[in-house]
């Protein structure tokens, strides 16, 4: 009896090792796959530790309002009320708002969780092929480069409001050098310059509001009400029949274009489990905001044949105009001042954006390591050299006037911004498809809600618009116009085709994605700040919203 019990004590202790010991080992795989994951994540093999992970939440959504707002809602509205009528303003701002959304939330899911410097370029090799990576990157990069000379080049377009200088140029310049400074140094340097100049847009925009409902109401210089006054003048509400409707449509997209770069920011935001989702929530609302309700209040205070709205030589901002209408002498002035800083906030974001993308051509080993040479305050300084050379291009304005000059640039940019969003949504099916392939649905922290219905309507929109919008050039035939609003449609498939021909490079198959390299992995610190944060409720949740905005 003894000998029994003791054999079963014996068993007992035996059991209980064994198990200790499925414990132990079942603890160390977990550990090893932790850490195999944790390896090849953004922490800290990728390329954007090379960069400064310094830009605050505040910062980060900023960045993107910056990146929308500046030349092409100041200025460039008032060439689509002049070229479209305000009905066509209002319908094609709201359409291209749709499609810019819808495209938010595609990069927004993809670089939650894989928060790289290259963004929606990267991912484009990663989910796409090799050819299609280096194809939108270049194309890009080639984007903000030309933002940079467009916002140069209104900055003497703005100028022109107060006097009629000869040598506008030399303001250019001295902006030029001023961008330069802000983006070789930290980024924090770039990043609060930026959500102050961003800040004061927005505040001026509401300001904007306030006075166009009091001129609407009959306190202007008519001293009479207008209401929809202006949408029933001459061939309004939409002039030019469809040709002027779809030649609204290449500058929405240039005002719009910048908003999808929030996620270039990704390789320097930090915390991008949280922070991403939430701007590209917030962020919608404010462009919602910010561009609807605008072009709503300059089609109905003013009208689309108003004197130099829209020439060949000078542009007026709408903004300038109803500032004027109130009355003040020196409100025309203030918002034009106002413009001024807009423009180049707007520049700085792009020179910013741009350089992310030449260094990760560099990264990627498109373009020569060089690109990837970063200065002690990790700023890649080569590319942004390179990148703010060619901003140069606002010097252009000596030899033609830089009314025409910034058109054609606006132009170029507007459809290149849209042949970017079509190559995000692509990516963004193949994205799906591959983790539905790999059965790793459950890597998405944050959705997006639209899918797939709304990325097939955002696509076939964009290649509508693409190819309709130019119908202005055709009738009367204007070769200069023609290829502003058609180069990039030639550029983009050959940069393509160039680069297949020289890798001969396939698509990646769904069943071999690489869904691992640069998965982030959230620090303990940031975890129990996120459970933290999420736990909040009543004023406490709402207080924390309010910080995370302004701070």
């Amino acid at each position: 009896m003894t000998l029994s019990t003791s054999e079963d004590a014996h068993s007992v202790v035996i059991d209980r090792k064994h198990e200790e010991n499925i414990t132990t080992t079942t603890n160390i795989n977990e550990k090893l796959q932790y850490l195999d994951i944790e390896s090849k994540s953004t922490v800290p093999k990728s390329n954007v530790d090379l960069l400064n992970r310094s830009l605050s939440t505040r910062q980060v959504s900023m960045i993107a309002i910056a990146g929308t707002i500046g030349s092409g809602l100041f200025l460039g509205t008032g060439k689509s009320l002049a070229s479209g009528g305000p009905l066509s303003l209002l319908i094609c701002y709201a359409l291209i708002g749709i499609v810019v959304y819808v495209t938010l939330l595609c990069i927004g899911e993809m670089s939650t969780i894989y928060p790289v410097a290259g963004s929606f370029c990267t991912f484009a090799k990663r989910f796409g092929s090799d050819s299609l990576g280096f194809t939108n990157l270049v194309n890009y990069w080639f984007n903000d480069a030309i933002s940079v000379a467009s916002d140069l080049t209104a900055v003497q377009l703005i100028l022109s409001y107060w006097t009629d200088f000869r040598y506008y140029w030399v303001a250019s310049l001295i902006i030029w050098v001023f961008l330069l400074s802000l983006n070789v140094l930290h980024v924090r340097l770039y990043g609060e310059a930026e959500y102050w100049l961003a800040l004061l847009k927005v505040i001026s925009i509401i300001i904007f509001f306030i006075v166009s409902i009091v001129v609407n109401a009959g306190h202007n210089n008519l001293h009479e009400y207008i209401g929809f006054k202006y949408w029933s003048i001459g061939d309004a509400p939409f002039v030019d029949g469809f040709k002027g409707f779809a030649s609204v449509f290449v500058t929405a997209s240039f005002s719009y274009g910048g908003t999808e770069s929030l996620t270039l920011t990704a390789g320097e935001a930090s915390n991008p489990t949280r922070n991403t989702p939430k701007v590209v929530k917030t962020v919608f609302w404010r462009i919602l905001i910010f561009y609807i309700f605008t072009v709503f209040f300059i089609g109905m205070n003013v009208p689309y044949n108003y004197p130099n709205l829209s020439t060949k030589k000078t542009i007026t901002s709408p903004f300038t105009i109803v500032l004027q209408m109130v009355g003040a002498k020196a409100g025309g002035s203030f918002m034009n001042a106002v413009i001024f800083t807009s423009v180049i906030s707007a520049g700085n974001h792009a020179l910013f954006a741009g350089s992310r993308l030449l260094f990760t051509l560099g990264t990627d080993g498109y373009f020569p390591k060089i690109f990837t040479y970063t200065n002690r305050f990790r700023a890649p300084y080569v590319a942004v050299l390179v990148t703010w050379f060619i901003g140069g291009l606002c010097f252009g304005s000596s030899f033609i006037s830089a009314g025409v000059l910034w058109d054609w640039l606006q132009s170029i940019v507007g459809v290149s911004n849209q042949l970017a969003w079509l190559t995000i949504i692509i990516t963004s099916f193949r994205f799906r498809a591959g983790l539905k392939a790999q059965g790793k649905e459950d890597y998405l922290k944050f959705k997006n809600w639209t899918y797939p219905y709304g990325n097939i309507f955002a696509a076939g929109f964009i290649i509508l618009i693409i190819l309709v919008q130019g119908w202005s050039s055709f009738d009367p035939w204007n070769v200069s116009d023609f290829f502003s609003n058609y180069l990039e449609l030639m550029v983009f498939p050959l940069f393509y085709v160039v680069w297949w021909v020289y890798k001969r490079d396939n698509w990646v198959k769904v069943q071999e994605m690489d869904f691992e390299t640069d998965f982030y992995v959230e620090t303990e610190e940031e975890k129990l700040l996120n459970e933290k944060l999420d736990g909040l409720r009543g004023w406490m949740r709402w207080r924390q919203r309010i910080f995370e905005f302004f701070i």
